[in-house]
């Protein structure tokens, strides 16, 4: 299987890369990391599973470039850009090189599917993802991420498009948990809007680091 992860040494990024080179069930992957200065991954050059290319989401050569083999491309930054320029970027090479399954990067909030004090204090602090990849050919996999923390713990709740959000943080081995099973199970949470929290952080009025 040929993954590639746009924006591929964030937090979360080095997690699932860590699980998908080491653990059995993906034995034969074949891993493409595009990031700005690829030598911050230089412990991975000589990986013979890993191939590392420099590129700038904003770059539509870049992106198409780094999709050109892969059967899952996971961006794994918020698209904040005022014009969506990585989305359309991932969007143009995922239709130009054939690629069945994204996994993208929102927030909680999306849908203004949080309650209570925690969700009008996140509104006012502009803690809300877009999501403009909607209506599009492939397998879409967006994923609303909570308030994030460095827990050990692995601990979440699944909620769908149409549910009120479970907790308001997560652990970021969470979020990994949750790609990582993506990745393995192509039903997961396919094209629908996965809302991912911890259900002990439920009913807080802030997040809880």
């Amino acid at each position: 299987m040929n993954v590639t992860i746009l924006a591929a040494n964030g937090q979360i990024a080095h997690l699932v890369e860590e699980r998908l080179l080491t653990e059995p069930t993906f034995k034969d992957i074949q891993l493409t990391l595009m990031l700005r200065h690829p030598e911050r991954l230089s412990e991975l050059n000589d990986n013979p599973w890993v191939t590392l290319l420099d590129g700038d989401l904003t770059n539509p050569t870049d992106v198409i470039q780094a999709t050109k083999d892969a059967d899952l491309i996971r961006s794994a930054v918020v698209d904040h850009d005022q014009t969506n320029r990585p989305t359309k970027n991932i969007i143009a090479a995922a239709k130009l090189n054939g690629v069945e399954r994204v996994v993208e990067t929102s927030l909680l909030g999306l849908y203004n599917e949080v309650p209570g004090k925690f969700g009008d204090w996140n509104r006012d602090y502009g803690g809300t993802g877009r999501s403009t990849a909607s209506g599009v050919w492939f397998n879409l996999y967006p994923l609303r991420l909570p308030w994030l923390n460095d827990r050990p713990e692995v601990n979440y709740t699944l909620t769908h498009r149409h549910d009120q959000f479970v907790g308001v943080s997560g652990s970021r081995r969470s979020i990994a948990d949750v790609i990582y099973r993506i990745i393995a199970d192509p039903s997961l949470g396919a094209n629908d809007s996965l809302g991912i929290g911890d259900p002990t952080t439920e009913g807080a009025t802030r997040p809880v680091y």
